[in-house]
Formats: structure tokens, C-alpha cells, sequence
């Protein structure tokens, strides 16, 4: 693996850069505070190429790679998380159905996608009762004709309200004679289709600016045409999403612990207690490094999954162990970052206290902690 960049992945960061400098920090913490969902951001993301970074040229994406877009997204998370984990979702939808849609399904939705006509892309595969466990899956999809009808309840959906497109998993053969996930398919869902209802907007602690909602389907009827790869095969394409979505979710954990880093290292050189800045003090020197070292360790192993997909090779095992690493040191990171920011730290006036809050929910979304874990261990156990 070359840690140093090409001449395109330098690019792809400094454009990301430099949009998430000048346009999207000055208006995180409002985006924040009102739970403002960031359409116009999706726009200028789209305009630069940053919603289908791994997305082929023909349907509208730039083309770049894995380690291209880990790096954009870690940009964006360090401007604002609530954005990076729309921009996140939107280009994992535009890859999966680059990678398994049919000539038509992908010149519809990725260049939608890529070009921000369809806002945003929205993933539907966790359910109230069946989240880790994809195999409890209740919502069911039935043959009608030249129809499949949808029935069930969709839980956690990122963008739901907003998106043009919902990746949407569904039982379409019985439980009993296609046991755990063997008989799940995926469908494509537009916005607006009859019998989609959009529920409530989550009022959560992080990412608030993210739309977060549930779906129902009260016989929500779509072409056969929306079926997404083969019939029964929906659990291979989610796993394969996922792998891609970890490293997404490393980027924006590395992103969010970046800048309570970059803003603790201000903090604590203008900061002054007993007549000295408090950054000379070794208590606050050690905090500051053991968030630097963590920091680092964090963006290699991202790098490493991320190079690892672009090379077409194995990655699901590196994937989460740089999702488990990431999300669990960005969580340490921004917790020492609220320490040095001392009461400053709690207060909605600095950044750090939601840092805080956005960081905690990338140890359980895009598959927990303790998912993660279990992956890497069966890659070790099983090989």
C-alpha cells in the first residue's frame, strides 16, 4: 500500500476541503440547532462530484475510488457531521445500484444521484424488530402480476423523507421453506409511490441535522422492474453495501474526532489558568497526544480498507475493524476534547459539545460495535 496520495485523490480532498471550509462549517452548528436538513449543501456536494465518488463517469460519478471518497467524507464529517452521513448514504445507494442495477436502473438513479435531481439516496434494510439481525426481517414483497406489493415497516432511515430513492429489503419468499436471509430481495423505491407513508422525524441527540425517519408500506405496489439483482439474492447486495458503508462510517468518525482535536490544540494555547496557557501543563499535553496517536491509527487503518477495495480485494473484515476502531477512538477523542474545553465544553457556544453528540452514534450505526467484532473474529476463526 502507498500512503502517498495520487494526483486525483489530492484533488478530491482539497475540493472537499475546501467546500466544507467555506461552506458548510460556518453553518454546522445552525444546521445543528434547527435539525435544518442540508439540501442546498447536497446541491453544491453534487455540482463538485462528492455524491458519487466511486460512482463510473458514464452514470454521472467521478470515477475516483474507495480511498478518494474516504478522504472527502472525512472533510465533510469535519465540518459537519449531519452532512457527511447524508453525503454517506447517498453514495453508497449510488454504488450499490451502479454495481448490481439493471442499464436502466442505473442510467435513472446514480445520475440523478451524481447530479442531485433526486436530493438524496435512502437505505432501507433496519426494521423495529430486525436490526443486527437481518434474518428477523418482517417486511414482505409479493409477486402481483407484473407487480411486486410491499408490505412492512422500516426503521433508522437515513434521508427518508428527502430521498428520490430508497434501496428497500423485503421477505419474498416464505421464512419456512427460505429460512434466516436466504429468501430476502431488494427493490427500489421511488419517493411518492402510492402506499409509502414517511413517518416522523427522530428527535435525537446527534447528527441532528440529518433526517432520520421510519417507513411504512401499506400495499406500496412497484414494477418488477424495481427489483434490484436476482430474486432472493437482496442479503448478498446488503452485506456488500455495508462493507463499503464502514468505511464510510470510519471517515466520518476520523472527520468529527479531527476537528475536537484540531479545536482542543486552540483551546488549550489560548486558554489560561494559573497565569499560563494550559496547554503547558502535561496533564492536558498527554490528553492532546494520546488523541493525536489515536487519530492516526484511526485514518490508517480507514486508508487500508479503503485501498484494499480499490485494489478489488477482500475488505469486509479490514472495513470493520476501521469502522470498530474509529468510531470507538472518536468517541475517546471527543470526550477528552469536552475535558480540555473544561465547562466551555458543555455549553452549545463551542463546537465540542457536539462533536460529542455526533460521535456516539457511529459505534452503532452501519452495524455496531459488537457486529463488528463478531466479523472480525469469524474472519480469524473461519478464514
Amino acid at each position: 500500500m502507498d500512503l502517498e496520495l495520487t494526483e486525483t485523490q489530492t484533488f478530491v480532498q482539497k475540493t472537499a476541503r475546501d467546500f466544507a471550509t467555506r461552506v458548510i462549517q460556518p453553518k454546522a452548528a445552525e444546521i445543528d440547532k434547527k435539525e435544518i436538513f442540508p439540501a442546498e449543501i447536497m446541491k453544491g456536494l453534487a455540482a463538485l462530484g462528492l455524491l458519487a465518488v466511486n460512482v463510473p463517469e458514464e452514470l454521472g460519478g467521478a470515477a475516483a475510488g474507495a480511498v478518494s471518497y474516504a478522504l472527502a467524507m472525512q472533510e465533510v464529517a469535519r465540518a459537519c457531521a449531519s452532512c457527511a452521513v447524508t453525503m454517506a448514504v447517498t453514495n453508497m445507494v449510488g454504488e450499490v445500484i451502479a454495481t448490481f442495477g439493471t442499464d436502466a436502473q442505473k442510467k435513472k438513479y446514480c445520475t440523478g444521484l451524481a447530479d442531485g435531481s433526486l436530493v438524496a439516496g435512502a437505505f432501507g434494510l433496519s426494521e423495529p424488530g430486525a436490526g443486527s439481525d437481518p434474518g428477523g426481517m418482517r417486511t414482505v414483497a409479493r409477486e402481483d402480476s407484473d407487480s411486486y406489493v410491499l408490505d412492512g415497516e422500516k426503521q433508522w432511515i437515513t434521508s427518508g423523507a428527502h430521498a428520490g430513492v430508497i434501496v428497500v429489503w423485503a421477505r419474498t419468499a416464505p421464512a419456512d421453506t427460505h429460512p434466516g436471509t436466504r429468501g430476502i430481495s431488494c427493490l427500489l423505491v421511488e419517493k411518492g409511490t402510492p402506499g409509502l407513508k414517511i413517518g416522523r422525524a427522530e428527535d435525537k441527540m446527534g447528527i441532528r441535522g440529518s433526517n432520520t425517519v421510519s417507513l411504512s408500506f401499506e400495499a406500496c405496489r412497484v414494477p418488477k422492474s424495481a427489483l434490484l439483482g436476482h430474486l432472493n439474492g437482496g442479503f448478498k447486495i446488503a452485506m456488500m453495501a455495508l462493507d463499503g458503508g464502514r468505511i464510510g462510517i470510519s471517515a466520518q468518525a476520523i472527520g468529527i474526532a479531527r476537528a475536537a482535536l484540531e479545536e482542543s490544540v486552540q483551546y488549550a494555547r489560548d486558554r489560561k489558568q494559573f497565569d499560563k496557557p494550559i496547554s503547558e501543563f502535561q496533564a492536558v499535553q498527554w490528553k492532546l497526544a494520546n488523541m493525536k496517536v489515536e487519530l492516526d491509527a484511526a485514518h490508517l487503518l480507514c486508508m487500508r480498507a479503503a485501498w484494499l477495495k480499490d485494489q478489488a480485494r477482500p475488505f469486509s473484515r479490514e472495513a470493520s475493524m476501521a469502522k470498530l476502531f474509529a468510531s470507538e477512538a472518536s468517541n475517546r477523542i471527543v470526550n477528552h476534547a469536552v475535558q480540555i474545553h473544561g465547562g466551555y465544553g458543555y455549553i452549545r457556544e463551542f463546537a465540542a459539545e457536539r462533536h460529542l453528540r455526533d460521535a456516539r452514534v457511529t459505534t452503532i450505526y452501519e452495524g455496531t460495535s459488537e457486529v463488528q467484532r463478531i466479523v472480525i473474529a469469524r474472519g480469524l476463526l473461519v478464514g
